[in-house]
Protein backbone atom coordinates (compact mmCIF):
# COMPACT_ATOMS: atom_id res chain seq x y z
CA UNK A 1 0.00 0.00 0.00
CA UNK A 2 1.30 3.42 -0.96
CA UNK A 3 0.86 6.85 0.59
CA UNK A 4 -0.41 9.24 -2.05
CA UNK A 5 -0.71 12.96 -1.38
CA UNK A 6 -3.21 14.78 -3.57
CA UNK A 7 -3.93 18.49 -3.96
CA UNK A 8 -7.49 19.69 -4.67
CA UNK A 9 -8.72 23.06 -5.87
CA UNK A 10 -11.97 24.60 -7.06
CA UNK A 11 -12.91 28.14 -8.08
CA UNK A 12 -16.29 27.67 -9.78
CA UNK A 13 -19.73 26.84 -8.43
CA UNK A 14 -20.13 25.60 -4.87
CA UNK A 15 -16.43 25.18 -4.15
CA UNK A 16 -16.83 23.43 -0.80
CA UNK A 17 -19.32 20.97 -2.29
CA UNK A 18 -16.96 20.41 -5.25
CA UNK A 19 -14.07 19.54 -2.92
CA UNK A 20 -16.23 17.28 -0.78
CA UNK A 21 -17.56 15.51 -3.88
CA UNK A 22 -14.03 14.97 -5.19
CA UNK A 23 -12.88 13.60 -1.81
CA UNK A 24 -15.78 11.14 -1.80
CA UNK A 25 -15.02 10.06 -5.39
CA UNK A 26 -11.33 9.59 -4.58
CA UNK A 27 -12.33 7.40 -1.63
CA UNK A 28 -14.51 5.28 -3.91
CA UNK A 29 -12.22 5.11 -6.94
CA UNK A 30 -8.64 5.21 -5.64
CA UNK A 31 -8.24 4.20 -2.01
CA UNK A 32 -8.79 4.98 1.64
CA UNK A 33 -8.75 8.70 2.43
CA UNK A 34 -6.71 8.84 5.65
CA UNK A 35 -6.27 12.57 6.16
CA UNK A 36 -8.02 15.66 4.85
CA UNK A 37 -6.80 19.20 5.43
CA UNK A 38 -8.97 22.17 6.23
CA UNK A 39 -10.16 24.09 3.17
CA UNK A 40 -8.05 27.16 2.38
CA UNK A 41 -8.98 30.15 0.23
CA UNK A 42 -6.42 31.41 -2.29
CA UNK A 43 -6.18 33.75 -5.24
CA UNK A 44 -5.76 32.31 -8.75
CA UNK A 45 -2.14 31.60 -9.66
CA UNK A 46 -0.93 31.83 -13.25
CA UNK A 47 -4.04 33.54 -14.63
CA UNK A 48 -6.42 36.39 -13.87
CA UNK A 49 -9.87 35.65 -12.49
CA UNK A 50 -12.37 37.22 -10.12
CA UNK A 51 -13.03 33.74 -8.69
CA UNK A 52 -10.86 32.77 -5.74
CA UNK A 53 -10.00 29.13 -5.12
CA UNK A 54 -10.74 26.81 -2.27
CA UNK A 55 -7.87 24.34 -1.80
CA UNK A 56 -7.18 21.23 0.26
CA UNK A 57 -4.81 18.28 0.49
CA UNK A 58 -5.45 14.58 1.08
CA UNK A 59 -3.51 11.54 2.12
CA UNK A 60 -4.84 8.46 0.33
CA UNK A 61 -3.69 4.89 0.97
CA UNK A 62 -3.90 2.72 -2.15
CA UNK A 63 -2.24 -0.12 -4.03
CA UNK A 64 -2.98 1.60 -7.34
CA UNK A 65 -0.03 2.39 -9.61
CA UNK A 66 0.77 6.11 -10.17
CA UNK A 67 -0.39 6.30 -13.80
CA UNK A 68 -3.68 4.63 -12.93
CA UNK A 69 -4.15 7.11 -10.05
CA UNK A 70 -3.59 9.92 -12.57
CA UNK A 71 -6.17 8.42 -14.97
CA UNK A 72 -8.71 8.01 -12.16
CA UNK A 73 -8.20 11.63 -11.03
CA UNK A 74 -8.68 12.84 -14.59
CA UNK A 75 -11.84 10.75 -14.87
CA UNK A 76 -13.20 12.27 -11.64
CA UNK A 77 -12.43 15.76 -12.97
CA UNK A 78 -14.29 15.03 -16.22
CA UNK A 79 -17.27 13.50 -14.41
CA UNK A 80 -17.49 16.60 -12.21
CA UNK A 81 -17.61 18.82 -15.31
CA UNK A 82 -14.03 19.98 -15.72
CA UNK A 83 -13.40 21.30 -19.21
CA UNK A 84 -10.26 20.19 -21.06
CA UNK A 85 -7.28 22.52 -20.73
CA UNK A 86 -6.52 24.45 -23.92
CA UNK A 87 -2.76 24.47 -24.42
CA UNK A 88 -0.71 25.53 -21.41
CA UNK A 89 -3.16 28.23 -20.31
CA UNK A 90 -4.69 28.06 -16.84
CA UNK A 91 -8.35 28.96 -16.41
CA UNK A 92 -11.24 28.76 -13.96
CA UNK A 93 -12.23 25.22 -13.10
CA UNK A 94 -14.80 23.27 -11.14
CA UNK A 95 -12.16 20.90 -9.83
CA UNK A 96 -8.42 20.43 -10.14
CA UNK A 97 -6.78 17.27 -8.77
CA UNK A 98 -3.01 16.79 -8.72
CA UNK A 99 -0.78 14.05 -7.37
CA UNK A 100 1.84 15.75 -5.21
CA UNK A 101 3.75 12.77 -3.82
CA UNK A 102 3.58 9.01 -4.23
CA UNK A 103 5.51 7.39 -1.39
CA UNK A 104 9.13 8.47 -1.89
CA UNK A 105 9.07 7.78 -5.61
CA UNK A 106 10.47 10.08 -8.25
CA UNK A 107 8.52 9.73 -11.50
CA UNK A 108 9.35 11.55 -14.71
CA UNK A 109 6.90 10.49 -17.40
CA UNK A 110 5.72 12.93 -20.08
CA UNK A 111 2.22 12.97 -18.56
CA UNK A 112 3.17 12.64 -14.87
CA UNK A 113 5.90 14.21 -12.76
CA UNK A 114 6.22 13.24 -9.08
CA UNK A 115 6.99 15.08 -6.87
CA UNK A 116 4.70 17.65 -8.46
CA UNK A 117 7.10 20.07 -10.20
CA UNK A 118 5.49 23.28 -8.88
CA UNK A 119 4.35 22.31 -5.40
CA UNK A 120 7.26 23.98 -3.60
CA UNK A 121 6.33 27.31 -5.25
CA UNK A 122 2.66 27.26 -4.22
CA UNK A 123 1.49 28.13 -0.72
CA UNK A 124 -2.02 26.95 -1.65
CA UNK A 125 -0.48 23.48 -1.96
CA UNK A 126 2.11 23.59 0.83
CA UNK A 127 -0.10 24.97 3.61
CA UNK A 128 -2.74 22.21 3.43
CA UNK A 129 -0.06 19.58 2.80
CA UNK A 130 1.90 20.65 5.88
CA UNK A 131 -1.30 20.45 7.92
CA UNK A 132 -1.85 16.77 7.10
CA UNK A 133 1.82 15.70 6.86
CA UNK A 134 4.18 17.90 8.90
CA UNK A 135 6.53 14.90 9.15
CA UNK A 136 7.37 14.96 5.42
CA UNK A 137 11.04 15.60 4.69
CA UNK A 138 10.17 18.62 2.53
CA UNK A 139 9.12 20.41 5.74
CA UNK A 140 12.24 19.56 7.72
CA UNK A 141 14.79 22.31 8.16
CA UNK A 142 18.51 21.75 8.60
Amino acid sequence: MSKIYISLGSNLGNKEQNLMGAIAAIGCEIGVVRRVSEFYASKPDGFVSENNFLNAALLVISDMEPLLVLRKLQQIEREMGRKPKSGNEYSDRIIDLDILLYDNEIINYPELKIPHPYMMERDFVLIPLREIAPELSIFKTA
